[in-house]
Formats: C-alpha cells, structure tokens, sequence
C-alpha cells in the first residue's frame, strides 16, 4: 500500500505523466497509415494493448497458449507453433508484439514471417526489454525457477498473474535489431530508447525509491539511453521490394 502511494505522488498522480504502455500505444498508432487490419503477435487473455489496438482497428491475435481464447477485444484468435504464421503472405496492415521478443529463439526466422505476412507499406510495432538494463541483466543471470519466484512478487502482483514466460534475449540491444532488420529486408522508422515507471519497485519502499533515482537520471539526457529499459522498435516493409531486400 505504502509503495502504491508512492506511484501515484511521483508518477500516476502526476498531470504530466504518461506511462510506458502509453507511450507504446501512442507509437503504434502513429504508424498505422494504410489500412487497419491488425495481428497482435503474442496477444494471450484480456490486456491494455489488444484493447487499445481494437480501438484503432480490426485486431487478429495470435499466440502460443490457448489463453488468447479467452480475449475479448480480438475478432480472431489462432494459436500457433510459434514458427510459421498461419496466415498468406501480405495479410495485414500492422503487426504489433508487446514484450515478446524476448522470448523468441529465431529472430531471424520471427522478422522473416511478419514480413512475409505484412502488405508493402506495412510496419511492425514492438515493445521488448533492453538486454543492457539492470533488469534483464538480473533476469538473464537467475535461473527461470528463481525468476518464477521473485519477478511478480517485485512488481506486486495478484496470485492469479501470469507466470512469466522464459525469456532468451537474442533480439535486445538496438545494434542486434538493426542488424536483424537489414538482413530481413525492413525499413527501421524508429527504435527508441524508454525508461518507464519502476513497475519492478512496487514491492517495498527500500526498491521503489533507488530505482526511482535510476529512472530520473537516465531520462535525464540522451546520453543514457543506451541503458532505458524499453526498446520501442517501428520495422516498415517497403512499398516496392525492389526497394528493400
């Protein structure tokens, strides 16, 4: 209770304040330009980004787990190997993912088939952690039972949260996705760097206000960057082929 305060007086509370999930949203739909046939990569149950993007479009989801089942904001939704998407090529307008790149072991392979499915003209939207951040650094040094045990309780969740899902790091500093991109063929648009609100601070007091100090020093300038938690990446398909790959 104490570190929800805490949130509302320095960030929620705030008139300025727009959170990291907002900024995301606000990035997806400035990039939505020709057309509005979304696929949610990843989309699982009921969540702020699948009901945000229904606003703005017809939303496709497609995920791993039979939990997408359950999500009401989506027309459709598909559960998948997690390798080739059921879909033709040139299917959708926007592709969008929300902290799924992370768990992906081919990236490569992953840029490919949202490419293949996108229309020309078409951009991926994604939000995935930086792989420089203290904690990613953390999450990739313990072992997943010990991020099983901890990662919900830092951040205060209900006992009925999701378990986090294993994560793997191949797609997460921004030389790798630029890197990735050129061999997929993308136009890079935009990949920016975010440091949202403490979410992993919310379970006392003595982590919320270090990682508060972290979050105002590295927004301080652009000069830290390289060390937000967000990446915020913006991949276009381009118009012609003949343009791209």
């Amino acid at each position: 209770m104490r570190t929800k305060a805490l949130f509302e007086r320095y960030y929620f509370g705030r008139p300025s304040f727009t959170g990291g999930t907002q900024v995301f949203h606000q990035m997806c739909q400035s990039h939505l330009r020709n057309g509005k046939h979304i696929l949610e990569i990843g989309a699982g149950p009921a969540n702020p980004t699948s009901r945000f993007l229904s606003q703005i479009g017809t939303v496709t989801g497609l995920d791993m787990s039979r939990e997408i089942q359950s999500n009401p904001d989506i027309t459709e939704a598909h559960i998948y190997d997690g390798n080739r998407m059921p879909y033709p090529d040139e299917s959708f307008d926007m592709c969008v993912s929300n902290y799924v790149l992370e768990h992906i072991a081919d990236p490569l392979s992953h840029l490919s088939e949202v490419f293949r499915i996108l229309k020309p003209g078409g951009v991926y939207c994604f939000r995935t952690p930086n792989l420089w951040h203290y904690v990613t650094m953390g999450s990739r040094l313990l072992p997943h039972s010990v991020h099983l045990r901890i990662a919900n309780k830092l951040r205060a969740l209900s006992g009925e949260a999701h378990d986090p899902w294993p994560t793997i790091y191949r797609a997460n500093t921004r030389r790798r996705l630029q890197s990735l991109a050129r061999k997929t063929g993308w136009i890079v648009d935009e990949l920016r760097m975010f440091e949202a609100e403490p979410s992993y601070g919310a379970a006392h007091m003595l982590l919320f206000y270090p990682m508060m100090a972290y979050e105002r020093f590295v927004n301080s300038t652009e000069l830290f960057r390289s060390v937000r938690i967000n990446i915020l990446g913006a991949f276009r398909k381009p118009e012609s082929l003949a343009n791209g790959r």
